[in-house]
């Protein structure tokens, strides 16, 4: 019986010793996992520690071993001299994965050169009679290119020193971009000149005082205001017109440059209109002088040889209005239609 009972104990023991080895051989094993190269990493910092660089570091993972590249750049580094390099601090046995370099990268925030304009144009908006940001040209002291930063400086660039003097032009600004890593913000400077532009009709071509410009004549190009003023011609306004003066090319077009063309010229043969009421007569005449849609001009009658001032109402036409006579209190009807017949015979000899 007892025989019986210690033999049934051995058998227990050895199940269970079955059952209990692999679970601790794989517990060893977790305990001992090799590390393992990684074929890329990338960091926040100016450092590379031994746990960027391999995988299962263990205590050693935070012991630095490198200089990280510069912001925002990719380096590499030969896998020989990066197990020299662990050897000398007792990181050994490590699984390279036959790898024969690992490629380093150094996470930046880039900030380009379009954004720091916008930021300073914000900036100055609306200050010492600058407009808006939009129309603000900036000249700075020195390129700032693309500037890059740590990773962790997330923060808005937000002005903390903001001067500008409308006299010579000249700004200088500090920005602050806070740190979520707990540094101090980063500050950035910037200096230069800053003036207010506006979107101007340009020449192309030399014109001559009369000439009417023509859509291939005029540009449209961004000036300083204080080259034009606020009297700027809009381009689409100002083809057709005629100019005034001479110009250049280049030459900024100004509204006191411009006037409607003259669609009558001195000495040209025009027509005459006489309009009254149930009248409308024609007559040549010839121009004494020019004048654009609306302008008075005199107008020799080459019918009664006399100067009669009008109106130019369109391309080689004047009209002359010919106000009706009111009939007298006492006029009746047919005296009303009497006069009206005797203006209509006259007309074209008055004056």
């Amino acid at each position: 019986m007892m025989s019986m009972i210690a033999r049934s104990l051995l058998i227990a023991a050895a199940l269970l010793a079955v059952a209990v080895a692999p679970s601790a051989a794989q517990s060893r094993r977790e305990a001992i996992a090799v590390p393992t190269l990684r074929a890329s990493i990338t960091v926040a910092d100016d450092i590379v520690r031994v746990g960027d660089l391999i995988d299962n570091a263990g205590s050693a993972g935070s012991v630095a071993v490198y200089r990280a590249p510069d912001l925002g750049t990719t380096g590499t580094l030969p896998v020989a001299q990066v197990l020299n390099v662990l050897r000398s601090h007792q990181v050994i046995g490590v699984d390279t994965r036959e790898l024969k370099e690992i490629t380093v990268t150094r996470l930046a925030r880039t900030i380009d050169s379009k954004e720091i304009e916008q930021q300073v144009s914000r900036a100055l908006e609306g200050r010492h009679g600058l407009g808006r940001a939009g129309n603000i040209a900036l000249t700075f002291d020195r390129d700032p290119g693309d500037i890059r930063l740590e990773a962790t400086n997330t923060g808005v660039m937000q002005p903390i020193a903001v001067r500008y003097d409308p006299r010579s032009t000249r700004f200088d600004l500090t920005f602050e971009i806070g740190n979520d890593a707990g540094a101090a913000p980063s500050k950035l400077r910037f200096t230069g000149t800053a003036i207010e532009t506006i979107e101007a009709a340009v020449l192309t071509r030399n014109v001559e005082r009369g000439d009417v410009l023509k859509a291939s004549d005029v540009i449209v190009e961004r000036r300083p205001k204080a080259e034009i003023g606020n009297d700027a011609a809009v381009r689409d306004s100002a083809v057709g017109m005629q100019v005034r003066r001479q110009l250049r090319p280049g030459q900024a077009l100004r509204v006191a440059d411009l006037a409607k063309p003259d669609l009558v010229t001195r000495d040209q043969n025009v027509t005459l209109i006489y309009r009254t009421a149930g009248l409308y007569l024609t007559i040549r005449g010839k121009a004494m002088d020019g004048g654009a849609e609306g302008d008075t001009v005199s107008v020799m009658n080459l019918q009664s040889k006399r100067a009669v001032s009008g109106v130019v109402t369109g391309r080689g036409e004047v009209s002359i209005s010919v106000a009706t006579p009111r009939p007298a209190p006492t006029a009746d009807a047919t005296e009303s239609n009497s006069a009206s017949v005797k203006l209509s015979s006259v007309a074209p000899n008055a004056e």
